[in-house]
């Protein structure tokens, strides 16, 4: 099965690196030129150039309104407040933080509230933050290690060890899953996202000739997997946090899985049923 890497991008730079080149990395990642910056930016060229270049210090507003323009996420943008001499101005506390506690209601009560359907909460690495009832009763035969904390949820389905072998449609499921982590690593330039791309690229599939088929639902691509009661299709939506201020916030999404038949509905009743 043949499948595309995730597009290249600049190296970024690391902590400690001068804002220009920070900048500069943001600009190029978004393929813009220093006149389509500046443009958007309501700047001179010259002056971005100096800014870039280290011959010009940006004001603290100017580097919010560059990130804003870059649509830099949150943690970056810390970063680049930090580069250019500034206090950084997002927070990140864990989901358990007092502050959040509204926050992390939200999420248990979405979880609890989709029973019998499973749904789960992810940071922004796809490693597991929050499951309800239903997730742990589908992760029979899983080998152990991968259910170790931090359980990443990428991983765990594709992987040989993990669901992989148990997904109907191996094939149209990777590709997806791939072709989302492409667009993250187009978002957010992570390197420990590009590093997760390419280790589930090189899963073996257990259907090759499934690749290219269309998928069975006519409206997204479903999850498929095998289980003791029978096979699960299920579609998936993402919820995410409205103008999130807290990069834990804006790093978090949670996916809710639904029946894609009225078969699979009944085996979700039937595995929520306690033995």
């Amino acid at each position: 099965m043949s499948l595309s890497t995730a597009p290249s991008s600049p190296t970024q730079p690391g902590a400690r690196a001068p804002f220009g080149e920070h900048l500069r990395h943001w600009r190029q990642h978004r393929r813009l030129s220093q006149q389509g910056l500046a443009l958007d930016a309501e700047i001179s060229t010259r002056h971005l150039s100096y800014v870039e270049t280290g011959r010009a210090q940006p004001s603290r507003e100017m580097v919010l309104r560059l990130a804003e323009r870059l649509s830099v996420p949150l943690r970056e943008r810390n970063a680049l407040l930090v580069a250019a001499g500034f206090a950084p101005m997002y927070q990140a506390r864990p989901l358990d933080h007092p502050d959040l506690a509204a926050a992390r209601q939200a999420v248990d009560l979405v979880l609890k509230g989709h029973e019998p359907n499973p749904a789960l909460a992810v940071d922004r690495h796809w490693n597991l933050v929050a499951a309800n009832a239903i997730v742990p009763l589908l992760l029979s035969g899983v080998a152990p290690w991968l259910l170790q904390p931090p359980v990443n949820v990428l991983r765990l389905s594709l992987h040989p060890e993990g669901l992989g072998p148990r997904l109907a449609n191996g094939g149209q499921w990777r590709a997806h899953l791939l072709h989302r982590l492409q667009q993250q690593i187009a978002a957010t330039a992570d390197s420990v996202l590009q590093a997760l791309h390419d280790e589930i690229a090189a899963y073996p599939c257990h259907d090759e000739a499934a690749h290219g088929v269309p998928p069975a639902s006519h409206i997204a691509v479903p999850f498929e997997l095998n289980t003791e009661l029978g096979k699960l299709s299920l579609i998936s939506t993402i919820t995410i946090f409205g103008t999130p201020v807290d990069v834990t916030l804006q790093e978090l999404a949670v996916e809710s899985f639904f029946p894609a038949n009225a078969e699979t509905q009944l085996v979700l009743q039937r595995l929520k049923q306690p033995a």
